[in-house]
């Protein structure tokens, strides 16, 4: 059973109410105007990259898929929406049979962005359209977050394995979807038993301090430890005297211990002295896992260390920074009816300063140079460029209210290995910067 499926199987409830007021407001106005079935065209985009990152990475797309198939409103919430007036009963009566029945097209899982992508098109009446712009964004806006900072980590580390261990640092459902997130930008395993649960992740876990003090002394607990998992278990060695801890690690394990991990201090120098007493101890396969509130600078800056595998949580549950990508969710070509045939005219928002959108529903390619890594992103509303140097990032997702193109989780990790590969290889440099590559409008 591959992650989708475990996705499908745990369910996922009706999603409707994760919206803001004014979705539903606009409905009702645009049903009562007679313009909510106008044929509308909606993009998920980002003006800007946060400070200082080079590459967007997108993330939760699967999750959207879910999201959309399971936006439908029952008879409880109607009651709510009735009995807090939020909107008419006409209004409520549209909301009743809503199922969305437009199509979408977005960059796959896993693929890089930059600022300007059409990340997600959504294509529908306005109405049906609309309804779904809290949810998209705040999947979009928190999962590409998470995946870009596990990105720079992976980028970090250097293929070295990277845990995900942030459940206990933010919600309990956004640790999921963090763990997810993680996933997909490079990380290997999660200590987020949910996750696993839910998506099939890799879970991994042993035990902290409190067990090591629950005992009377540091061997009864490393005895107890290793009887219970075996000797190829990671006891932790940083609650007394850390020298004393692996020697007695090693006494009790033997020299087939599967790891230690150091949780505190001066992690490149304790590292190289716990990597020097296993070897003369003859524990030469014993991995050693750094933890402590690591982000990709201090993942970095342990390069040289002889490190085997980080755990990281704070910094990567909270974007390593920046939480958020700030996606937006803009109509920019509308209809004049519902009639599909209906030519579509170009809209967009013209607000002074930084605000301001480009109207058209957007087509998106990646230039390639001759040795096929990206020099430009380009965007553009008319004729769609072809051949092997300009790869079209757009694929189809949904396909009149049906999902079409569910995978697994494995398919987002690798793909974002790959996109990530094709990029310049100042993107993951960790110095500050611009987009490693520049958007360009056609």
């Amino acid at each position: 059973m591959n992650s989708a499926d475990l996705g499908r199987r745990v369910g996922v409830p009706s999603t409707a109410l994760f919206t803001d007021q004014y979705e539903l407001t606009m409905v009702q106005a645009a049903l009562k105007a007679g313009t909510a079935d106008r044929h509308s065209v909606f993009e998920a985009f980002t003006r800007r990259l946060p400070e200082g990152r080079r590459y967007g990475v997108v993330a939760g797309t699967g999750r959207v898929l879910d999201a959309v198939e399971n936006f439908h409103f029952d008879d409880e919430m109607l009651r709510f929406l009735r009995d807090q007036r939020v909107v008419d009963g006409p209004t409520l009566e549209w909301l009743a049979d809503y199922r969305f029945s437009g199509d979408i097209w977005g960059y796959p899982e896993g693929e890089v962005y930059f600022p300007g992508s059409p990340v997600l098109r959504v294509e529908g009446s306005f109405a049906e359209c609309v309804l779904l712009e809290t949810v998209i964004l705040s999947i979009l806006n928190h999962d590409s977050a998470i995946a870009a900072a596990a990105s720079r980590m992976s980028a970090a580390a250097g293929g070295r394995s990277l845990i995900e261990m942030g459940a206990r640092r933010t919600h309990e459902l956004s640790a999921v979807a963090s763990a997810r997130a993680a996933y997909v930008g490079g990380f290997d395993t999660t200590s987020d038993l949910a996750a696993g649960f839910r998506y099939g992740i890799p879970t991994v876990g042993t035990n902290a301090h409190a067990f090591t003090l629950l005992h009377d002394s540091e061997r009864d607990a490393f005895r107890a430890q290793v009887d219970s998992l075996g000797s190829g278990t990671t006891l932790l060695v940083d609650t007394y005297d850390v020298a004393e801890a692996v020697r007695t690690a090693v006494e009790i394990a033997g020299t087939d211990l599967g790891a230690v991990r150091i949780d505190s201090g001066d992690l490149l120098l304790v590292a190289h002295r716990v990597r020097q007493q296993l070897d003369e101890l003859g524990a030469t396969r014993t991995r050693i896992v750094v933890t402590s509130d690591l982000d990709e600078y201090a993942i970095a800056s342990l390069a040289a260390a002889p490190v085997d595998a980080y755990g990281v949580g704070t910094q990567l549950v909270t974007g390593s920074g920046h939480p958020t990508c700030s996606m937006v969710y803009k109509l920019v070509a509308r209809a004049a009816s519902g009639d599909p045939g209906e030519p579509l005219r170009p809209v967009a928002k013209k607000s002074m300063g930084a605000k301001s959108s480009r109207g058209g529903r957007k087509w998106a390619a990646r230039r390639l140079d001759e040795h096929g890594v990206a020099e430009a992103e380009v965007i553009g509303t008319g004729r769609v460029p072809d051949g092997p140097a300009c790869r079209q990032l757009l694929v189809e997702l949904v396909k009149e209210g049906a999902v079409v193109a569910r995978e697994p989780l494995e398919a987002a990790r690798e793909r974002h290995i790959t996109a990530r590969a094709g990029l310049p290889l100042s993107a993951t440099q960790l110095s500050r910067g611009e987009a490693v590559i520049p958007t360009e409008y056609v």
